[in-house]
């Protein structure tokens, strides 16, 4: 990972056993409130979906041949203001799927998983915001 972000301690138990999808929901919401104030805001309130992979149709419009290779999507209102009548009036979304993170937690070894989550958290939230890898790690090493 380019950040040097760390998110507090969890469970020992939420570093040692793969977690079920209502426990893998609960990492991710303390994960998300422990990132840096300035970056929550630019999300706003969200809504946390998590499966253990996306949906077929997903796959399929995303071009993507397999389900391991998508971690995480961010939906939200889209910053040029270009929003969809869908999107309109609803709240950002954060989809974690929970099989493709564990699968990498397991391949890596050295990143703990609430660390692997606020990577994933971050880069989608900050990427759907047109955020660089640059400037994602340069705002939260501004909060440090």
């Amino acid at each position: 990972m380019a950040s040097e972000f760390s998110v507090g301690a969890l469970p020992a138990s939420a570093e040692w056993v793969a977690p079920d999808l209502v426990a893998f929901e609960r990492i991710a919401r303390s994960v998300y409130s422990q990132l840096p104030d300035r970056f929550r805001a630019q999300a706003g309130h969200i809504l946390f979906v998590i499966a253990d992979f996306p949906e077929e149709k997903l796959i399929e419009e995303l071009g993507i041949e397999d389900p391991f290779e998508l971690t995480g999507l961010f939906e939200g209102p889209d910053p040029m203001g270009r929003e969809s009548a869908a999107m309109m009036g609803e709240p950002a979304r954060i989809h974690l799927f929970r099989r493709a993170i564990l699968d990498e937690w397991a391949d890596n070894g050295e990143v703990t998983l609430g660390d692997l989550i606020a990577h994933v958290l971050i880069h989608e939230i900050g990427h759907h915001f047109g955020l660089s890898d640059d400037d994602i790690d340069a705002l939260l090493e501004g909060d440090e």
